[in-house]
């Protein structure tokens, strides 16, 4: 089985969730507090490929003693710092036997980097590259959505050579002034869980570490790795060459997404086109539908009051055959109650017929009702003086007085008046 510092980030994720999961259900059994309870989910380490195949790796060799007074101090230290080394790397493997590496339980990815610049400001003073001030998934995020190389530093406190470089490389103004310039420069220290994390990414093999990275061919790309004690002058000529050799990917880049954001605006443009035309054809049909909705109502009104006047038509014709039958017979002329009534219509046509005195009135109105040349809605008034007869029997009065009552003669002049004149 390998050793835990062969895990992958995956695969370290994975096995803290295990854990936690392990730890959680051992307590939760014995009744005691989660020693993960607080422990936050492991950030998702972005797609980045680590080793293309053509990476360049610029490994510098630490530099020799030299001189007589050189040697002698190097060759008297020597067994004091293998001794040291090895009773330290031993002390490491007992210790994580016993303790699993806590630097693998990342609980603030930002409060790491921030302590890092802290610490770095505090121990090597405020001159150096503008640190980026975020996790490093944020500054791949970043580096990526402005195309630009990002610089990524890890600081190993116990190697030898981190002071030296920290001092006379990152804080030497001509790569102050380079780094800020051209790249987006992140760093943590590899201790803090957030640098080992990034550490077990990049699988760097010594210190000082660098590795710069770019956006190429869709994912962001380890394109150069500098280990070592590397001088200011050389670092810049390096890292110079490597992006010149990869600007061609940022400026592929930069068209494609140009050329994406034209072919979006363009979509954009023809989307809202269609839609402006959908609407256009719409309102159109909308109004063609209403146009047609309020044919068909008119058409459907007319249809209704055709219908009600055939109605009124037929109610008024049944009706009139039934007052038909209802009228008296007339009486003849020599009978001694009998009295003449001439009806003039409003036509010129001229009406003759007799009712007895005692007759309503009622006989007299629904003859004229019946009578073919009649206007459907009239009074029938005398002619002086004149005055309107009450003679059309309504819900309030059903018989209207008789002739005699209302003081009609023997024989009488009327006029029939057509209320819808």
């Amino acid at each position: 089985m390998a050793g835990s510092e062969d895990l992958t980030p995956e695969q370290t994720e994975k096995l803290l969730q295990f854990q936690v999961a392990v730890q959680a259900r051992l307590s939760e059994e014995e009744g005691t507090a989660s020693a993960f309870t607080d422990v936050q989910r492991v950030p998702r380490m972005p797609l980045v490929n680590t080793h293309p195949s053509d990476q360049r790796i610029f490994t510098v060799a630490r530099r020799y003693p030299q001189g007589f007074l050189d040697w002698g101090y190097f060759i008297i230290l020597f067994p004091i710092r293998f001794l040291y080394s090895t009773f330290l790397d031993i002390f490491r493997f007992a210790y994580r036997l016993l303790r699993p590496d806590p630097r693998r339980y990342v609980t603030n990815p930002l409060g790491d980097v921030l302590n890092f610049v802290r610490m770095f400001e505090e121990v090597y003073g405020p001159q150096h590259p503008n640190f980026f001030q975020g996790t490093y998934s944020t500054a791949l995020n970043e580096a990526k959505q402005e195309l630009r190389f990002l610089l990524v530093y890890l600081h190993g406190d116990d190697h030898q050579d981190t002071a030296d470089f920290c001092r006379n490389t990152l804080c030497n103004t001509a790569v102050i002034t380079y780094v800020d310039n051209h790249l987006l420069f992140w760093a943590c220290n590899t201790n803090s869980p957030e640098g080992y994390r990034v550490s077990q990414a990049l699988r760097e093999n010594t210190y000082p570490f660098l590795a710069l990275i770019v956006l190429r061919q869709n994912k962001m790309t380890v394109v150069a790795r500098i280990e070592g004690p590397i001088e200011p002058d050389d670092l810049i000529t390096r890292l110079t060459r490597t992006m010149e050799d990869n600007e061609a990917a940022l400026v592929a880049a930069r068209i494609e997404r140009q050329e994406r954001n034209f072919n979006q605006i363009l979509r954009e443009e023809q989307d809202a086109a269609y839609l402006e035309s959908l609407r256009a054809d719409q309102e159109k049909e909308r109004k063609k539908k209403e146009e047609r909705e309020a044919r068909e109502k008119e058409e459907q009104a007319r249809l209704d009051e055709e219908l009600a006047r055939q109605q009124e038509l037929e109610n008024r014709k049944r009706k009139k055959d039934e007052l038909r039958n209802q009228i008296p017979p007339e009486p003849d002329a020599d009978d001694p109650n009998a009295i003449r009534i001439l009806l003039k219509l409003p036509n010129g046509i001229r009406l003759e017929r007799r009712f007895l005195r005692t007759d309503s009135l009622k006989h007299l109105y629904h003859y004229v009702f019946v009578h073919e040349a009649a206007p459907d809605d009239f009074q029938i008034v005398t002619n002086f003086p004149r005055k309107i007869l009450n003679c059309q029997p309504t819900d309030l009065v059903h018989d209207p007085p008789s002739f005699e009552e209302s003081g009609l003669g023997k024989s009488e002049m009327l006029f029939v008046h057509d209320n819808e004149a």
